[in-house]
Formats: C-alpha cells, structure tokens, sequence
C-alpha cells in the first residue's frame, strides 16, 4: 500500500468533523510511540519552550550519568544514541533556537564528559559535526540571538 501526499491527507483531514479527527489523533498515538511523543508536545509543551528546553536538558544529563565508561567502544554508541534522541526532541519543536540550545547543550556535555573524548577520533569528529552544525545553525538567527550563541560556541 502506499501512503497518500501531505496535500491528499490535508484535503481529506478538511471533511471530517470534530469528533473524527480526535479518533484519528488517538489512534495514531496508539499506533507509534513517537507520534504520541509528537501529540504530547504539542499539546502540553510547545507553549512553554523554556520549560521543553529544560526537560530534555535533564533527559540528556539523566543519560550521560547512565553511560557505560568501561571502554570507548560503549561511550561512542551511547553519545549516539543521545544525539538521536535529542535530535527526534529537536524535530519535535522545529524552532531554530532550541536546536542551537539542545545541540551546544549536547557539546558541553561531550565535552566535559570523562574519560576525555580527545582519546577517541570517533567522539572527536562527532563533536566537530555538530559544532559545525551548531555555526550553519547559527548564521541563520537573529543577530542578537548569534552574538550570544556564538558567544558560548566559542567557549566550547
């Protein structure tokens, strides 16, 4: 079966009334955690972006205490696996600012983390992609918001 375009959906999704679409909407949170993931964001959080920012800031720390540090091997595949997540957090709210935030947050961490990252390409040139990123991002704020944000890029 295939799937039908954003454009048929929209249409479709315009003749069903009130009590259809929020069928539709639980259903679809039933379905696949990371649809309920996306409904519970815009549903209780995308109004607070501060307090979003924050909570995965925590899910991020509560992660890196959780790392396996007994060799390299595991640090590198659990710093992916955070990057993923909060890359999906990041999808979620498709606001440039927070992707700055959670991403130079991600670095900081890295960063800091020990055993140092320095003794491993892999977690060096992860740091590095996302720095970058983190620049390419940036350059397309606000001018106040680049100073700032540059600002701590630059301390890293």
């Amino acid at each position: 079966m295939k799937g039908a375009s954003i454009v048929e959906i929209k249409k479709e999704l315009s003749h069903k009334s009130y009590d259809e679409l929020a069928e539709l909407c639980l259903r679809l949170a039933k379905f696949k955690k990371e649809n309920k993931e996306l409904l519970t964001y815009l549903l209780f959080e995308s109004h607070n972006e501060e307090g979003y920012i924050e909570s995965v800031k925590g899910y991020i720390d509560e992660q890196f205490e959780l790392i396996n540090t007994a060799s390299y091997f595991y640090i590198r595949k659990s710093a992916r696996k955070i990057l993923t997540n909060t890359k999906k957090f990041i999808r979620y709210s498709q606001n440039k600012e927070t992707e700055v935030a959670l991403l130079l947050y991600f670095c900081q961490k890295l960063k800091n983390f020990s055993p140092s990252i320095k003794h491993s390409a892999q977690l060096l040139n992860m740091y590095n992609r996302q720095t970058l990123l983190i620049k390419k991002i940036i350059s397309t704020l606000h001018e106040d918001l680049q100073y700032d944000y540059n600002f701590v890029l630059n301390e890293l």
